[in-house]
């Protein structure tokens, strides 16, 4: 079963829309687990402080190296996999997630304010991830981001696999147009092609479309795909 933990200074925000739908149904079959970790009852003060501000100055504060460090080892094997989600890491995509969904365990540390400190990160063996080329204000929502692309990787959680097989990055392009009753709306109808029966030349169209797309807003994508 694949389990994940997420340290979080807003552990109320969880299990939010993983505990909805498809999610929501395959974590009470127990086919996956959430754990939720409060890092600030690992701050040792009366105030629970867990930020400080900056050696060298500079705006914002940072999440103290004692305060998450304490919150990680009351909770962390060695062997276990630790992502900090952080604008300066690693871009996560299709393929990473495939990765991590074969993880039995898997750590998500959801930072705030400037980060965290540095030392945690290097003596932790912690891995930087980022979700793309923007800021947000803390990595809560990078962290639903990251496990909802993860669970509908795993066994049983969504109902049809080829659903998962043929979507968007799966073969390198991005997804063809899909279309679906009524056949005709607003003077629009469907594609002919869809509608032959003929699936060996339905799977060209598809294929030429995604193309197409792919080659216009993904020329980075399109790239990559012709090299292969």
């Amino acid at each position: 079963m694949f389990e994940a933990r997420i340290f979080t200074l807003y552990p109320d925000l969880y299990p939010g829309p993983l505990g909805e739908g498809l999610y929501g149904k395959a974590l009470n079959e127990k086919k996956w687990n959430l754990e939720i970790v409060n890092i600030r009852d690992s701050a040792k003060d009366k105030h629970k402080t867990v930020d400080d501000a900056p050696y060298g100055g500079g705006s914002g504060m940072l999440i103290r190296p004692d305060v998450i460090a304490n919150s990680l080892d009351q909770k962390i094997n060695p062997d276990e996999k630790v992502i900090y989600l952080s604008p300066k890491g690693k871009l996560f995509n299709q393929d990473v997630a495939k990765e991590l969904s074969k993880k039995k365990k898997l750590n998500l540390i959801c930072g705030h304010f400037e980060g965290i400190d540095q030392r945690v990160i290097d003596t932790r063996n912690i891995e930087e991830l980022s979700i793309g080329d923007f800021i947000l204000s803390g990595g809560e929502t990078a962290a639903f981001v990251v496990l909802d692309v993860i669970l509908r990787l795993l066994p049983g959680v969504i109902g049809n696999k080829n659903s998962v097989v043929e979507e968007t990055f799966e073969n390198g392009l991005l997804e063809y147009p899909q279309y679906t009753k009524p056949q005709v709306w607003e003077e629009k109808t469907v594609p002919e092609v869809l509608l032959s029966g003929d699936h060996s030349k339905i799977k060209d169209w598809r294929l030429s479309k995604s193309e197409a797309i792919t080659r216009d807003r993904r020329p980075d994508m399109w790239q990559k795909y012709k090299k292969n």
